[in-house]
């Protein structure tokens, strides 16, 4: 006998029906639910707002001297721009990247200088690292704290000796290295692998209930996208090559761990990835600017990096809490899981810096680490309830995180006058202003000390021997400059013998350090209470 309902009982379910269906105020008009933040969004927009402070805080240091010269000689001469430390010409210096060019017409256009500029970049890269970020845990996993703990993971899980280095993206490298273009470049490495891993399994991203779901292949089809995103790492190898090689770690790994469809189709596999490697290619080739192709076999930069291989233990060791967390993955998973493949390949790399003695290739531990803090992020992530050994990770990485930002990373954000137990501070340079006010644009001078080289570039002026190794000058050339500032900086050197090298380098101002005795020949012009230097003209 069919089953039967009541008038009542079908109202009553009409009624709750047109409830349910019911919308107010705003979504009236869509005929959805009301917009609700992500835990993402929420806790990604403090962190960016707590951190642009923290970064215009702190004085500009280190290498930013340097990325602020680069946009005062594009902002000269946007085609053709001289040397970025020296009078010289600039042809084929990598600092010339597509950032860099974007930068120069930017101050060209603002009539800004390259300070100024080089501060503005911080909480633009930092945007794009943070949007990156979000894309790439959500390709991983769609729990919708994942993306939280792996930004927390990423800046306080290193070590408890603070590893100061562009390309680092902790909490305290942040406060000087933002504006740098490898900041830029890192958030870009993580659009590229997240629009990598999600071509790879061919999935395409689909807004549903405020998280990212994959409903199959979806946004631009066949050859057109895999173009598109070989474009992008051809950016991110002319920004930062270091950065490009991880980059392309970081591509291998995700294709060999996810692509579909290799059996079925090899060949329109191969031609779909090798049109992303050709553009990339391309794009990187046609730059006029210098050639990136050039720097593969340049040793120039690589004795200062040994330092990386040298402070690995006390750097790095607290981001080995990811280890389990990586080892489940592997274990659990696929033998091809796209995390496991990418560390595996970084250490390889990395190791293959200290055995051949090209130490620049330990610039990647930074995102070496990327595979190990996410993969701790996505496990702990898992919904309630955990079982023990979940249990024991988390409190493990809780205890890590607090260790990471009691000794290293916590007086980023904390300011000295609200610190209750010493925390390590970041690095503060005095300023040049007040040289830069004598001192005109394109002026040589001969800088003694360690912070006044690194900086004097950065307001327009000239070194007569420039700090940091540049394709656009021969590095033999660069050491006779040294040596001869060297000798004109020794208190036995005689004044026909300054006056000589100033006049072969074409030098009009002397800043030394409280140390070093003003020659007979120059006028002090100028000095300062805060370091105690002396700015003098050359007769």
């Amino acid at each position: 006998m069919p089953r039967t309902h009541s008038t009542s009982q079908v109202g009553k379910a009409a009624v709750s029906t047109l409830v349910r269906r019911a919308v107010r105020g705003s979504t009236a008009l869509r005929g959805g639910r009301p917009w609700r933040p992500t835990p993402y969004q929420v806790f990604g927009f403090l962190f960016f707002l707590v951190m642009s402070l923290a970064y215009w805080a702190v004085p500009l240091c280190c290498d930013a001297g340097q990325h602020a010269a680069v946009v005062e000689r594009l902002r000269a001469n946007l085609l053709h721009p001289r040397h970025p430390m020296a009078d010289l010409p600039g042809a084929g210096s990598p600092y010339y990247s597509p950032y860099a060019v974007a930068q120069g017409a930017f101050a060209r256009l603002t009539g800004l200088g390259g300070w100024e500029v080089v501060r503005l970049a911080g909480p633009l890269n930092l945007l794009v690292l943070l949007t990156g970020i979000g894309r790439l845990v959500r390709v991983l996993t769609p729990r919708p704290w994942a993306p939280v703990l792996a930004l927390g993971t990423m800046t306080l899980l290193w070590g408890t000796e603070r590893a100061w280095w562009s390309g680092y993206p902790s909490l305290m490298s942040m406060t000087g290295n933002l504006g740098y273009p490898s900041a830029f470049a890192i958030g870009l490495t993580f659009w590229a692998w997240a629009l990598t891993g999600a071509r790879a399994r061919g999935e395409g991203p689909a807004r549903a209930r405020g998280q990212v779901r994959y409903v199959g292949p979806s946004g631009l089809p066949g050859v057109a996208g895999h173009a598109g995103l070989g474009m992008l790492y051809g950016l991110i190898l002319l920004i930062h090559p270091i950065t490009a090689a991880a980059a392309l770690l970081g591509a291998v790994a995700f294709v060999a761990g996810w692509q579909r469809g290799w059996r079925r189709q090899p060949g329109a596999v191969a031609v779909r990835w090798g049109v992303t490697a050709g553009t990339a290619v391309l794009v990187a080739g046609c730059w006029p600017y210098f050639d990136v192709f050039a720097l593969a076999g340049d040793d120039s930069v690589d004795r200062m990096h040994r330092r990386l291989y040298e402070q690995l233990l006390g750097q790095f060791w607290l981001a080995l809490l990811g280890l389990p967390a990586l080892w489940l993955r592997w274990r659990r998973g696929s033998r091809r899981d796209p995390l496991v493949l990418l560390f595996a390949l970084d250490c390889l790399l990395v190791a293959y810096g200290w055995v051949s003695g090209h130490y620049t290739y330990g610039r990647i531990l930074g995102l070496t680490l990327v595979p190990l803090q996410f993969a701790l992020a996505v496990e702990l992530a898992t919904p309630r309830p955990w079982g023990r050994a979940r249990r024991v990770l988390g409190g493990a990485a809780a205890a890590g995180a607090c260790v990471g930002f009691l000794t290293v990373q916590g007086g980023a954000v904390v300011p000295r006058a609200l610190d209750p137990v010493g925390l390590q501070q970041p690095s503060l340079w005095p300023s040049y202003a007040w040289v830069a006010r004598h001192v005109g644009k394109s002026e040589v001078i001969i800088a003694d000390g360690h912070f006044a080289p690194r900086s004097i570039p950065g307001y327009g002026p000239n070194l007569a021997a420039p700090i940091w190794p540049d394709r656009a000058l021969d590095e033999r050339e660069r050491g006779r400059r040294l040596a001869d500032v060297r000798a004109y900086l020794s208190p036995a050197s005689t004044r026909a013998e300054r006056t000589a090298v100033a006049r072969r380098y074409h030098a009009r101002w002397l800043l030394l350090t409280r140390w070093k005795r003003v020659p007979e020949e120059a006028v002090v012009v100028a000095w300062s209470r805060t370091t105690g230097e002396v700015l003098a003209r050359i007769g």
